[in-house]
């Protein structure tokens, strides 16, 4: 069996191990030895990474009490060499995970919820707790997390007795069997954890709850420790900055600034949309009124435009009208309607005539087709004139 030395001391981050096995499996090898600091994956927290002398470990597995350590280059069984993990992704790691258990303990002792779900990413940290948080619960929760974190307390390791372990209140997802390792913030947590921990809570430098959402009857808390924090919060600077400079407004004014472009531009778009609406009716008086279908092609109006036009044309009467908008050589996008003609039956023939594809309902189909303007009107003429 492997020595666990990530259980002796956690911020061990160079070690000498000798190679028990090296076995290919697959694409990679697997690589087992008498000693490692290498933490498996495990507990919701992904592995740790670094090197075995100079070849790369990517991944390390626990597999009924043995440690592969994952490599794409083989070790020869009896190497005696130095094992160096990724310390900077490791320390990161113990901040998020001994982070999560001051959140857990304060959440189960405030509100009974447990804890559910825990998963470490690589990017953050969410918690699942089956119960109701809301964001001004979160706000308080996060001071009183980050007290605990400052007052710099010790974070012990406890290997219970069988005797011992059920006169002891501890919190556990799991039923665990064998030796219960647990993890003991004092006044604060005790929870069964298979993982490497911080030695005082004051490591983790701070803790922010990013994001709180309703997931499976209860929440999704989502967090950020330590070197996390920071660099998400230099990230959120960095863009504040940038905002502000381009508001040409103070750091601590640019939600107020946006608000008040946002109603310019609202402003703006409304008065777009009522110039829109009377060039329609401009556009729709140029054309003669009457019965017989009408075809109008145009480079002003696209989107909405068009269907608002076509509407104009058909209240004055016109048994069809087709608005287009684009050209011969990229294509048309069209809409047609009719307030008596199945514009789906039509469709269909028009599709298939000029290369289309789109739908709609029996009184307007729009799409887009390939095809010359004279082309397709004098289709749509003749085609129309037969239906009628």
């Amino acid at each position: 069996m492997t020595e666990k030395l990530f259980y002796k001391d956690s911020h061990l981050s160079e070690f000498e191990a000798t190679v028990l096995s090296c076995e290919a499996v697959e694409d990679h090898y697997e690589i087992e030895l008498d000693r490692t600091a290498f933490f498996p994956e495990g507990g919701g927290q992904y592995s740790d990474r670094g090197v075995l002398g100079t070849v790369v470990v990517y991944d390390v597995q626990e597999r009924e009490d043995r440690i592969f350590h994952m490599t794409k280059e083989p070790i020869d069984q009896g190497t005696v060499l130095c094992g160096r993990i990724d310390w900077d992704e490791r320390f990161m790691k113990m901040q998020q995970h001994t982070g999560e258990h001051i959140v857990s303990g304060i959440v189960h002792e405030r509100f009974g919820y447990n804890n559910v779900g825990f998963h470490l990413g690589t990017e953050d940290c969410t918690m699942d707790f089956n119960g109701e948080i809301t964001v001004e619960q979160l706000r308080q929760l996060e001071l009183e997390i980050n007290q605990a974190v400052w007052k710099n307390l010790p974070v012990i390791t406890l290997y219970p007795t069988k005797e011992q372990l059920p006169q002891m209140e501890y919190r556990s997802k799991i039923e665990i069997q064998g030796q219960v390792r647990i993890i003991e913030i004092p006044g604060y947590d005790r929870c069964a954890c298979c993982a490497p921990h911080v030695d005082r809570t004051g490591e983790i430098g701070v803790v922010k709850l990013t994001n709180v959402q309703r997931y499976k009857g209860g929440v999704r808390v989502t967090m950020l420790c330590g070197v996390r924090a920071l660099a998400d919060y230099n990230m959120k600077e960095k863009q504040v900055k940038e905002v502000s400079r381009l508001l040409c407004a103070k750091e601590n004014e640019i939600a107020e600034a946006v608000e008040h472009l946002t109603e310019e531009q609202n402003n703006l778009k409304y008065e777009i949309v009522d110039r829109e609406k009377k060039m329609i009716r401009y556009k729709a008086e140029t054309i003669p009124s009457g019965k017989e279908p009408v075809c109008v092609f145009t480079d002003e109006f696209a989107g909405e435009s068009m269907r608002l036009l076509m509407n104009e044309l058909l209240e004055e009467g016109h048994i069809l009208c087709a608005v287009f908008y684009g050209n011969e050589g990229d294509g048309y996008r069209f809409v047609m309607g009719s307030p008596s003609i199945d514009m789906r039956a039509l469709g269909k023939e028009f599709h298939a005539q000029f290369h289309g594809r789109g739908g709609g309902k029996p009184e307007m189909i729009q799409g887009s087709v390939q095809g010359s303007e004279e082309e397709m009107t004098r289709w749509i003429l003749e085609k129309v004139g037969n239906v009628s």
